[in-house]
């Protein structure tokens, strides 16, 4: 998918978008720090796990749902280093899985960094389409969360939306001040598709 085509494509009531190239860094970094803790190799977090878990922190309930996950990459970074499936065109644009407890799960990428699309840009036109669909209930953001313009853009966007209309939640490593938005911590889904449960940590600590 590219950014044209998300204009005009139908969208799901549950919508997931993602910074790849930015949850690809903050897994890296948990690996190193875990092997690190732990003691023990670190496998790459399954993908598919990750998306039901911040699903699941988006508050999304046990049902028979349809949730779009769409991944935003540089085009120089074709593949997740840190993530299982990984190359974006071969492996997950345009894929699909079936979760148990969730539903279905429908993934696209979209390769920015070209003088009309650069990431920043995307992520933000991508947001405004799905705000203005009726049929999007709810909207979980994985941005960059370090890059405090684009934040401080969020907030902006996100300061008029009727809570009552969608359920926005804004994912990131640290809570993030103010904002017409839920938050949750981005770092808890990671773990958990890396196959790192808070017993083995609290074990570590002792």
């Amino acid at each position: 998918m590219n950014a044209q085509e998300a204009q005009n494509i139908k969208w799901s009531e549950n919508i997931i978008i993602v910074d790849g190239d930015y949850i690809d860094r903050v897994a890296f970094d948990l690996i190193v720090n875990f092997e690190r803790m732990l003691n023990r190799r670190i496998p790459a977090a399954d993908f598919s796990q990750w998306a039901v878990d911040i699903a699941l922190d988006g508050q999304l309930k046990p049902g028979n749902h349809e949730t779009q996950v769409v991944l935003l990459h540089d085009r120089k970074n074709p593949k997740l280093e840190n993530f299982t499936p990984a190359d974006y065109e071969k492996e997950l644009n345009g894929q699909a899985f079936k979760d148990a407890q969730l539903g279905e799960f429908i993934i696209n990428s979209i390769a920015t960094g070209d003088e009309t699309a650069e990431k920043y840009t995307v992520l933000l036109d991508l947001l405004k389409t799905v705000l203005n669909h009726g049929e999007v209930k709810r909207i979980m953001i994985v941005p960059n969360a370090e890059d405090n313009h684009l934040i401080s853009t969020l907030r902006t966007t996100l300061r008029d939306v009727d809570d009552e209309l969608k359920h926005i939640t804004v994912f990131a490593m640290q809570p993030l001040e103010g904002g017409n938005f839920k938050q949750q911590i981005l770092g808890y889904s990671l773990l958990n598709a890396m196959g790192i449960s808070s017993s083995e940590i609290e074990r570590k600590i002792k």
